[in-house]
């Protein structure tokens, strides 16, 4: 427990003691003012129903606090603001607490699926695919750092209409061209069929045009989309030939991602394909019409009727009995919840699919399946850069593996223009542009709240001061430096009269537990990116305004030692749930 959390624990106490009064939680907040104390208690919740001035009752609270517990050196009232001087030892156990504490983890009984980047195999990542990888990828990493047993996984979208204008693009115009014939990743090379077989097809809409066709007629008609059409139904029927190509050109496409993945730092236990999945849910439909919570129409078709819930009809099963996305999502959801063991499911997946999870939450609620209520749509805002948005079809979308080439070559030019790697080996210069390139890249996009839409500015990213993923980096490669030059070990100090700088530190590294806590209840990393960044500025005022390696009483170099220790620790281990590897010299 840490020192804050102590006080209000015992300001309930003596609230109890005092006035009799039970439940009464009182806002205790880290004093930055210029009045002498560690923390300011905020007394005028309790002037209403104690008819006293605020003044008086903080005056009550700071003698009681006094002297009920052996929390207070001292304490001063300022228009009814109650300010605490904490004792020292306090926060010298707060921080043989932490230290002694540090990567133990609370197990929960509890496994949570978190479902990211489910991308198409008709092109390759993009921008948007960035913010969801990174976003699915960290919320992972501090689910399983507050205590819960976590699967990482994704459902790749490899069939349907759009797989085959690709497909279909290749087999017309390809010339039995490959990835490797032409050096081009798998994923790269696909997307640009799907380029092409939209180019032509506008071509052959435009055609249809002239000779008098409406344009909404044009494109049922084009050939193209037809032959596309007979595609799916080949595939849909097993036909050998399409199957084939099917495997291949997905194989390619497979390939290419892997190595974005890979690149980006992201990974998954375990992978589905929806066309494994896309015939699941059709066994639900027939439980849901006994139920009558769906019903059928003359023509066959099936409906969930939401309209009492605020939302609209659903189709789940077509009149020809083909099955839609809904009826897709349900039979997965159903079945992970069966197979996997899970307690909750967590889907990343961005706010323009917000009607979809409610739908589908809904209905799940309606047939009865009691882990409903824990399905969660991790909804969050578009991202896009300073020239605006991306369409793929027009092939205008921004690539995940040039942006993270970008990143580095940002990276390596503003390094070097400030000096930050010199002495160290060409080899270990390149590895510390890549990972500075990934934290600007990671820490940017990851410190905005993920419901908001964002502006990714590469440019602004890369700087070394400020709010940003080098900035963080620089700090914690600054430690490693002063810890190697100190010969650094850890040792036990003896009494240490901690400075204001030292106590905001001690406070900061003993929240890092609640901020995990907090950050994985709200599934929202912004919460660790904002709090190392406190962590490295506090630091930072720290190391500004304190000796460390001149100093000559060797129990206060070493106290200081030990804090710049666990601030590194605490400052690597805050970027790992972001994803961020972290580098020793800069």
């Amino acid at each position: 427990m840490n020192i804050k959390n102590i006080i209000e624990e015992k300001l309930s106490e003596v609230i109890l003691n005092v006035y009799q009064l039970k439940d009464i939680n009182l806002e205790v907040q880290e004093n930055k003012t210029e009045f002498e104390g560690d923390f300011t208690i905020v007394t005028f919740p309790l002037v209403k129903q104690l008819k006293k001035n605020p003044e008086s009752i903080a005056v009550e609270l700071g003698e009681a606090l006094t002297e009920q517990t052996e929390l207070l050196e001292s304490f001063n009232v300022i228009k009814g603001f109650l300010n605490v001087k904490v004792k020292n030892q306090f926060f010298a156990d707060n921080f043989t607490s932490v230290t002694n504490d540090f990567g133990k983890i609370e197990k929960k009984n509890s496994t949570v699926m978190v479902e990211y980047s489910s991308p198409n195999t008709n092109k390759p990542l993009h921008l948007g695919h960035i913010r969801n990888n990174l976003l699915g990828f960290s919320v992972a990493q501090i689910l399983k750092e507050a205590g819960y047993e976590v699967i990482k996984t994704q459902i790749i979208n490899d069939r349907g209409i759009h797989i085959c204008k690709s497909m279909l693009a290749w087999e017309k115009y390809g010339k039995g061209e490959t990835p490797d014939t032409t050096e081009t990743k798998g994923d790269k090379f696909v997307g640009n069929y799907y380029v092409k077989f939209d180019q032509e097809y506008k071509k052959e809409i435009s055609e249809l045009v002239e000779q008098g066709v409406t344009e909404e007629q044009a494109k049922k008609d084009a050939p193209l989309m037809k032959e596309a059409q007979k595609m799916l139904l080949d595939w849909e029927n097993g036909d050998e030939n399409v199957r084939n190509l099917w495997n291949e050109m997905n194989s390619w496409v497979y390939k290419g991602f892997n190595e974005t993945y890979k690149r980006l730092g992201v990974d998954f236990d375990q992978v589905q394909y929806e066309s494994n999945t896309y015939i699941l849910g059709k066994d639900l439909i027939q439980e849901g019409l006994d139920k009558g919570v769906l019903y059928q129409k003359e023509d066959g078709s099936v409906w969930c009727d939401l309209t009492e819930d605020g939302l609209d009809q659903k189709l789940l099963l077509r009149s020809d009995g083909t099955s839609v996305y809904m009826t897709q999502d349900l039979g997965t959801a159903v079945e992970r919840f069966k197979e996997g063991n899970i307690q909750k499911l967590i889907y990343t997946v961005g706010n323009e699919q917000d009607y979809h999870f409610q739908v589908l939450f809904k209905i799940l609620g309606k047939l009865g399946y009691s882990w409903a209520d824990q399905l969660y749509h991790l909804s969050y805002g578009m991202v896009e850069l300073p020239n605006g948005r991306m369409k793929s079809r027009e092939g205008t979308v921004v690539d995940a593996d040039d942006l993270m080439q970008d990143m580095y070559e940002t990276a390596k030019k503003i390094t070097i223009e400030l000096g930050k790697l010199e002495g160290i080996s060409d080899e270990e210069k390149e590895a510390s542009y890549e990972i500075i390139g990934q934290a600007a890249l990671k820490y940017f996009m990851l410190k905005v709240d993920p419901k908001k839409k964002m502006l990714f500015n590469p440019e602004e990213s890369v700087e070394f001061s400020g709010n940003t993923g080098p900035f963080i980096l620089y700090t914690y490669a600054r430690i490693q430096s002063l810890l190697s030059k100190a010969g650094f070990e850890f040792k036990e100090t003896s009494d240490v009269d901690f400075n204001q700088y030292e106590k905001e530190l001690i406070m900061l590294l003993a929240n890092y537990k609640v901020i995990v806590e907090k950050s994985a209840e709200l599934l929202s990393p912004a919460l660790v990116a904002n709090y190392v960044y406190d962590l490295v500025k506090s630091y930072n005022s720290f190391y500004q305004s304190n000796q460390v390696l001149k100093l000559e009483d060797e129990n206060l170099k070493q106290a200081r030692l030990n804090l710049s220790d666990l601030t590194a620790k605490t400052i690597k281990k805050s970027l790992q749930l972001l994803g961020i590897r972290t580098v020793n010299r800069m």
